[in-house]
């Protein structure tokens, strides 16, 4: 280890503080469809485009803000019928996206949610099916409060408040982009 003597001072190197990152990929997007619709056949994938008029009747049915301006969405279907939405989104837990897949009835209810990324050094509580299942036949007419329809965990409040919100925007998207409503 090198030394040196500054002005009667000794100093030395200092080795870099490092926050280690932290991130785990758990399901593909092919895998979380296959979990939430077990049933379906096939998912046709549609990169859905959405002027600036439907982020805005997002955002007004969900009081959430639609950041991208394209969504990866899939049209699930078993035998030739059209039976559901998957879609993959994005939400920032504290500091890090969060990656979740998001299966939906056509009549706008939550069928499942899977989380498929996790990057935060913290709260990847969210995973635990005894958490997703509050999110599951949520339609936008739900409140969305946390701690009241859907549980907080402690630790994980801000990954539970914006996947929960994602979900909300979702649905919105769903009524405004993905049906006649």
């Amino acid at each position: 280890m090198s030394k040196s003597n500054l002005n009667g001072l000794w100093l030395l190197p200092v080795a870099a503080i490092v926050t280690p990152a932290y991130a785990q990929d758990y399901l593909t997007a092919e895998q979380a469809q296959k979990s939430i619709f077990s049933e379906a056949e096939t998912y046709q994938p549609i990169l859905l485009k959405l002027n600036e008029g439907q982020r805005d009747k997002i955002k007004a049915l969900s009081g959430l803000r639609q950041r991208w301006e394209e969504q990866k969405v899939w049209r699930v279907e078993k035998a030739g019928k059209h039976i559901g939405w998957f879609i993959v989104d994005d939400v920032v837990g504290k500091h890090e996206f969060i990656t979740y897949g998001v299966g939906l009835s056509l009549d706008g209810h939550v069928i499942g949610i899977e989380v498929m990324s996790y990057r935060e050094t913290k709260g990847d509580q969210i995973r635990d099916v005894n958490w997703r299942k509050h999110l599951v036949g949520k339609t936008l007419t739900d409140p969305f409060k946390l701690d009241e329809d859907v549980p907080n965990i402690s630790g994980a409040t801000l990954s539970c408040r914006n996947v929960m919100d994602g979900v909300k925007r979702l649905l919105a998207l769903q009524k405004v982009a993905l049906t006649n409503g």
